[in-house]
């Protein structure tokens, strides 16, 4: 008989499962503590279950973390995982150290259709979305690893995962049901208790689905992959823009921030002579101007298979913001000498993957 990953499960959805099965309701707070703290995937060594109780998890479920095939390791700590799933499709996932602790980014879907050009998860269509317990066992994972890396420090702490952003390969508003439950079961106070405001979600810009998001009135920050100040430079990038224009998405945006009254991210990636002449950053600083956000300014990782190039105006263009009073960062380059770019470790090893299977 398969088993079930106990990673799928909410702690209400455990206690309901142990009632039906006739356990105490308050074993499943002691199988999260086992599972999310203590990191212990083995049911037989959590022993302050019952015997039955054990016997029964072993017998139907398993808490296996995910099998990582190829694993990358930056100069600045970076670590990037190529992982397995149980029906032999590729994931990868993101360790991104930051001073503040150790953030990942979390793949949600396999392959991407959302098909943007500057993307390399676009260059694998999507196959499937991500069960919860997937997202989750990335999470779980990279726990696992880092507990490894800091048994001399355990209490450090860049010992545990402290940070998400949903932003590995797919897009996670089409996946949306995993997604938030996923968000859920790490944000539990039981579990990895990773607060709401230190997980990101990003999305492309699938409109229904950031009003499903805003209506929820969660802390949960929202990232939007804007990438262009007009919808003629979005329609060449993002296809998605073609469904849902520049001016669908910043009236779903004004809807959440006005429900939520959150702040929100919008991510701009750099590329050469395609998005970021002063123009491009005038008409970007007069679209947001007057909305609780901030720019996010990405320097772009090159793909050997895309013609596109990094930027070689990034300080120009976050000048222009600036001296127009728009709120602007440069994200920090993580893994430049590694495949750093979402989804470029899944695209250029896939061939090689699957002839080692």
């Amino acid at each position: 008989m398969d088993k079930t990953s106990i990673f799928k499960y909410t702690i209400e959805d455990l206690q309901n499962i142990l009632v039906e099965n006739g356990f105490k309701k308050f074993a499943a707070q002691q199988i999260f503590d086992w599972i999310y703290v203590k990191l212990e995937a083995d049911f037989k060594n959590m022993t302050n279950l019952s015997k039955e109780l054990r016997e029964f998890l072993d017998e139907n479920y398993t808490a296996a973390p995910l099998k990582d095939l190829l694993v990358e390791e930056s100069k600045d700590g970076t670590i990037k995982i190529l992982f397995m799933l149980d029906d032999k499709r590729t994931i990868e996932t993101v360790l991104m150290p930051q001073k503040y602790g150790q953030s990942v980014c979390v793949t949600t879907q396999v392959g991407c259709k959302m098909a943007c050009k500057f993307c390399a998860s676009g260059l694998i269509k999507t196959e499937r979305n991500l069960e919860t317990d997937e997202i989750v066992r990335q999470i779980f994972t990279m726990n696992v690893l880092l507990k490894k890396k800091f048994q001399d420090n355990p209490d450090s702490p860049q010992a545990r995962v402290s940070h998400i952003v949903v932003m590995g390969i797919g897009e996670p508003m089409d996946n949306f049901d995993n997604v938030m439950k996923f968000i859920n079961i790490v944000n539990d106070n039981k579990g990895f208790g990773i607060g709401a405001r230190h997980i990101t979600v990003s999305t492309c810009g699938v409109v229904p689905r950031i009003i499903q998001f805003a209506d929820l009135k969660n802390q949960i920050n929202l990232a939007i992959s804007l990438h262009a100040p007009n919808d003629e430079v979005r329609n060449l990038l993002m296809p998605i823009n073609k469904a849902f224009n520049i001016k669908k998405l910043m009236d779903a945006v004004r809807y959440y921030i006005g429900t939520t009254n959150r702040r929100i991210t919008f991510e701009y990636i750099l590329i050469e002579d395609i998005n970021d002449l002063p123009e491009h950053a005038e008409q970007l600083a007069k679209l947001i101007r007057g909305i609780n956000g901030y720019v996010n300014l990405i320097p772009y990782n090159e793909v050997e298979e895309n013609p596109f190039k990094k930027s070689t105006k990034i300080d120009k263009f976050f000048n222009i913001l600036k001296r127009a009073g728009i709120n602007a960062i440069v994200r920090k380059e993580f893994g430049a000498d590694i495949d750093a770019a979402c989804g470029q470790l899944r695209a250029k090893r896939e061939g090689a993957i699957k002839n080692e299977i």
